[in-house]
């Protein structure tokens, strides 16, 4: 038993220093900044900070969110993240995750610009 609760541990910490971990190799940019700099940015690991507008949970097996930080104008102030974590709308977030461009799930799902695989924290 004593083993068990010891693998446990260990193995909770490993998820918490690979979050870590990838949350340090991360660029942080504003939604803005993201639209801007899309080219540059494809295939990157970007964290962002900013307050979710609109959830739609449990779409193709996964959650689908739009996040706003107050930069950008109309076109360039919402960004659409995919994760297998989900927030509810007004919670103030700290996300990670990659940049995708021209992404093309089917069925009338196409995303110019989208943030994938995404981590999702409480902002501080």
């Amino acid at each position: 038993m004593r083993g068990i609760k010891l693998f446990m541990a260990a193995l909770l910490t490993s998820a918490v220093l690979a979050q870590s971990t990838i949350a340090d190799e991360a660029i942080t940019k504003t939604v803005a900044a993201i639209h801007a700099e899309r080219a540059q940015l494809n295939g990157q690991l970007v964290t962002i900070k900013g307050k979710i507008v609109k959830v739609n949970n449990g779409i193709m097996k996964r959650n689908f969110l739009h996040l706003q930080d107050g930069s950008g104008s109309e076109g360039t102030n919402d960004l659409t993240i995919t994760s297998q974590q989900t927030a509810s709308v007004n919670d103030e977030v700290i996300i990670t995750g990659k940049v995708i461009l021209d992404r093309d799930f089917g069925l009338g799902y196409n995303y110019p610009l989208i943030m994938e695989e995404a981590t999702i924290s409480p902002a501080k």
